[in-house]
């Protein structure tokens, strides 16, 4: 499938802004979307995990991707998560999302539920064919409880003409190994974890959809191009850089911290919505410390 702009390479999962009552802050939201835009990300995905999806209305979801594809759009490829463990539901999400304006979806396993690798082939597929748009697979077992196979993500992208990419969460290089010996070489394979972005690069990688990229996109971006140029002591070094920041953001359940840390780089998105809570003191000290030692507070938050 031809794309009518390039897919991006440093792709921010786009946390959701929201105002003091607790409502999507959508002038706030078209706001980060042009800052990560400017940072130099090529991409954004809107409503995925970091978004706090499971507590957006499917109103609030479509809203938000019209909102990021009016402010960015025409610079950057926008990715809508519209995965769910109904495929029903995550069908007619995507209808939505490519209604009002998406350039492409992501389709996280169906969690919970946990379903056999034939009915995660069978959910995507229907889920695909719902759409006109590029699929990105999502697979995050952390968090799914569900693991989608090298040889699934393999049947998929040569048997449905719009699944074009993964983003692989499962921590194993292993697997984004199988992955790629056994896809079509221009199918697309991001990391989902920023502190395996680099590795996976050097096993055929295409990027990454990141958490960090809301506060060092540019840094990102100079690693991943520094490693394709074939300056691999250069990514490396930028890897190293970042690697504290990876792991403080992390500290507790995403998207906890990297809000604190846009907050302590001077860019405040608000709180966020039950069940999730505002970190404790430690864990915002862990995000604290990591900041400044890539020189990123804003001077207030320095004391």
């Amino acid at each position: 499938m031809v794309a009518r702009k390039p897919y991006g390479t440093v792709i921010p999962a786009m946390v959701t802004p929201f105002t003091a009552d607790g409502e999507v802050d959508y002038v706030r939201a078209a706001e980060l979307a042009r800052h990560l835009v400017d940072l130099g990300c090529d991409g954004i995905l809107v409503g995925g995990t970091t978004a706090e999806s499971p507590v957006l209305t499917e109103e609030e979801r479509e809203r938000l991707v019209r909102t990021v594809v009016d402010a960015v759009g025409d610079r950057v490829f926008v990715w809508a998560g519209t995965g769910t463990n109904d495929t029903r539901a995550s069908a007619e999400l995507s209808r939505r999302a490519e209604a009002a304006g998406a350039d492409g979806i992501m389709l996280v396993t169906p969690y919970y539920n946990k379903p056999p690798q034939e009915g995660l082939y069978r959910h995507f597929r229907t889920v695909a064919e719902a759409t006109r748009l590029p699929v990105m697979l999502y697979n995050v077992p952390g968090r799914t409880g569900c693991n989608l196979a090298p040889e699934t993500v393999a049947r998929l992208a040569t048997t449905v003409e719009n699944v074009v990419a993964i983003k692989e969460a499962s921590g194993s290089l292993d697997q984004v190994s199988q992955i790629r010996a056994q896809t079509p070489p221009e199918f697309l394979i991001y990391s989902g974890d920023d502190s395996l972005t680099l590795p996976i690069l050097a096993v055929g990688g295409s990027g990454v959809v990141s958490v960090a990229a809301h506060v060092v996109g540019d840094l990102l971006v100079a690693m991943v191009r520094a490693y394709r140029h074939g300056d691999v002591l250069e990514a490396r070094r930028l890897h190293l850089e970042m690697l504290p920041l990876f792991k403080a953001l992390f500290v507790t359940t995403n998207p906890i911290p990297v809000k604190a840390a846009l907050r302590l780089t001077g860019f405040d998105v608000g709180g966020y919505r039950l069940p999730l809570v505002p970190p404790t003191p430690a864990e915002e000290e862990a995000v604290r410390r990591a900041l400044h030692g890539l020189g990123r507070l804003r001077a207030a938050a320095t004391v």
